[in-house]
């Protein structure tokens, strides 16, 4: 929302627009006034949306168009001003004024006010004057209302002003369609999104107490029973489909209509949205505003950035998981999604689930096949867990959107109230102790570890990824090389806890740049280095890549696939286990993917991840020496180049300096308590 208003005061010589203003300023009619009102700042802190506003009057004499056209273009909303006893300054509204705007490429709310209602002569009915008006309305889609006042009596003075600012805090245009008196798609499609978000069992109405959570986000108070009812019975009255039986669900997880008399009944979407369009047609658009930003909309009724991509910090060396409570509520969503019970989210299951948001985020990444799903290859609660794990600590920026989109922190299992609602998403997740900490202590806190795949062409590396999340040996053995990096994920449990441990496969064409890069060889907590027993040039590979680039200080497992096969002399200055005893590090590992024979692998894999110390190539010692290396030579450096830069600043600051060497503003408000700052309970 704006945090300034600026209001501009326009309309044909001697209709009062001075006499407005000053009677505001003053509290009291002045006969005598200046011709042009200088402009006049309210502070933020006298109104209650504690915004600054700008009020500007204006002159439309020749000689003041260019000021005119400058201050038309600055403005956010322009009153234009008619003089009720002079019907030629009426008619100026659309032969001139308006038409002036359009041509000036201005598209800003307008407000129509009628001066002088005390020369009137006689009562005007409110139907008359809509005659008036709504012809302007319909032809100006701009205009948002038309207020009458008297700067002389005074009356509706400060309403003028107070509609002024509502038409910039809260817009009609980008909510309502004047012309087809409905609403337009894109608000339309925002509140369908917060009925679902809001509608926390997913059974299509919104019952008494997720109307309350809902009232309580919005409106930081509940709604009382008869205000329920009232809500509930002006709806029935209106549409017919706008009220529906809710659904109880009994603890054996089926649902039906209540039973019990009386039957509960709830609000449907088509309701919801009804109240929105009674609420704008009524005037109340702050009440649609405030719903809508309380979920993160801006003026444009986009998801706002700030509300998608909060502030996270991660420092340097450091990985993001998630939180118990991102946990909990991933593990709630997908319980709500799961219609059939099956212990799975099926694709139909899938799709409604991220209905709220722009789709599913892993459509481009082989998803399901990138964690554990059942025969149906639907995912189930250990896969969707999984892959949120591996997500956060990938593109953990994605979590926190898809958080945001899902309607983080409301679940049934956590309700809204009023310290739960207001929690960030950044609350969902959490940062990790540096890794370098880790391997000095020789002991890895984390949850979740990525592991690096790394081997030739050939040598295995996508089946084992595959037999690490359950998925049969592929294709009847035939090779197809990766042409794009592959991550999958699965839990592993060892001493008592669950570990999730990300394997990452970058393929030929990428593994090269992965490994030369400084940031990807410090995010990883392990390498596993695989090649084919059965092919003598396949370990050689390995040994290359090792000596190209700088792996020494990764915990690193060697493994030798395929040996169902007859095992081949490698062709290399040593053997495969010789190689590995040089550098202190355990023998390979042999597996067959094929036959199912994996050595209990991954295990292994996560032994590896957590007890760092114990797999460093040239053994612990070496690492701590070479780290204590850097550090020093980092300290020395740092020092260096620290004393150099104080000496050259110090001479510098010698030459620089010549040195050598040797009021009552507020009672306006005060009478719109019940405009503006009155408490009122709102739906």
């Amino acid at each position: 929302m704006r945090r300034d208003v600026r209001i501009l005061l326009v309309g044909d010589e001697g209709v009062g627009k001075s006499t407005i203003v000053t009677t505001l300023i003053k509290e009291s009619y002045v006969a005598n006034v200046q011709h042009v009102v200088p402009e006049v700042t309210i502070p933020p802190e006298v109104t209650p949306e504690n915004v600054t506003t700008y009020i500007v009057d204006s002159s439309p004499g020749p000689i003041d168009r260019p000021h005119l056209e400058s201050e038309i273009r600055k403005a956010h909303v322009i009153c234009v001003v008619y003089a009720i006893d002079n019907s030629n300054s009426f008619n100026r509204l659309a032969t001139y004024w308006l038409p002036y705007f359009r041509s000036l490429g201005v598209n800003v709310p307008v407000i129509l006010v009628g001066n002088k209602i005390d020369l009137r002569g006689g009562e005007v009915t409110n139907e008359a004057l809509e005659d008036e008006i709504v012809p302007i309305m319909n032809e100006f889609k701009e205009v948002e209302t038309c207020v009458e006042c008297s700067a002389k009596t005074p009356v509706n003075i400060s309403e003028v002003f107070y509609f002024a600012q509502k038409a910039v805090l809260h817009p009609t245009a980008p909510l309502y369609d004047s012309r087809e008196h409905c609403l337009k798609p894109a608000c339309v499609e925002a509140l369908k999104r917060i009925f679902k978000l809001c509608d926390i069992n997913k059974d299509g109405v919104l019952s008494a107490t997720e109307l309350n959570e809902f009232q309580r986000k919005c409106f930081q108070t509940p709604l009382q029973l008869s205000e329920l009812e009232g809500i509930k019975d002006t709806v029935r009255q209106n549409i017919s489909n706008g009220v529906s039986p809710v659904i109880v669900h009994s603890r054996s997880g089926r649902s039906s209509p209540a039973s019990t008399p009386p039957a509960e009944e709830g609000l449907t979407e088509a309701g919801f949205l009804y109240l929105h369009t009674m609420f704008i047609q009524k005037g109340r658009l702050e009440t649609t505003w405030t719903v809508l930003r309380q979920f993160g909309y801006a003026e444009d009724l986009k998801l706002k950035e700030t509300f998608l991509e909060p502030k996270f910090d991660v420092p340097y060396d450091c990985s993001v998981e998630l939180s118990p409570l991102g946990y909990q509520f991933f593990t709630d969503i997908f319980e709500v999604y799961d219609k059939d019970q099956d212990g799975a989210l099926k694709q139909e299951e899938l799709d409604d689930l991220f209905s709220t948001s722009p789709g599913n985020p892993w459509i481009n990444q082989g998803f399901p096949n990138t964690t554990i799903s059942n025969d149906g290859g639907a995912v189930t609660l250990q896969g969707w867990l999984a892959q949120w794990s591996m997500t956060t600590l990938l593109e953990h920026r994605t979590t926190l959107a898809y958080l945001a989109y899902l309607g983080f922190p409301q679940t049934p299992n956590l309700p809204s109230t009023s310290s739960s609602s207001s929690l960030p998403t950044t609350a969902a997740l959490k940062v990790t102790r540096a890794r370098s900490a880790d391997r000095r202590k020789g002991k890895v806190s984390r949850n979740v570890l990525s592991c690096y795949v790394c081997g030739a062409a050939g040598s295995g590396k996508t089946s084992m990824l595959r037999a690490f999340i359950g998925k049969p040996f592929g294709n009847e053995g035939l090779y197809e090389p990766t042409m794009k990096s592959v991550s999958v994920v699965n839990s592993v449990e060892i001493a008592g806890s669950e570990k999730y441990i990300v394997l990452q496969e970058f393929g030929s064409k990428y593994e090269a740049e992965a490994l030369r890069s400084s940031a990807k060889r410090n995010e990883v907590d392990v390498i596993v280095y695989v090649y084919d027993s059965s092919d003598t040039n396949s370990f050689s590979y390995i040994s290359n890549l090792r000596q190209q680039y700088s792996l020494d200080r990764i915990p690193s497992l060697f493994v030798a696939t395929k040996s169902d096969l007859d095992l081949a002399q490698q062709r290399h200055e040593v053997q495969p286990d010789v190689y590995c005893r040089r550098l202190n590090l355990q023998v390979p590992v042999a597996v067959s993917v094929k036959t199912g024979e994996l050595a209990d692998v991954f295990h292994e894999i996560c032994r590896v991840a957590i007890n760092p110390l114990s797999a460093i190539p040239g053994g612990a010692e070496r690492s701590l020496a070479l780290s204590s290396y850097r550090l020093r030579t980092y300290g020395l450096v740092t020092a260096l180049v620290g004393g150099v830069t104080a000496t050259v600043l110090y001479l510098s600051g010698i030459r620089t300096l010549g040195w050598r060497p040797g009021g009552t503003i507020a009672s306006w408000l005060a009478n719109l308590r019940i405009g503006w700052g009155a408490p009122r309970r709102e739906l």
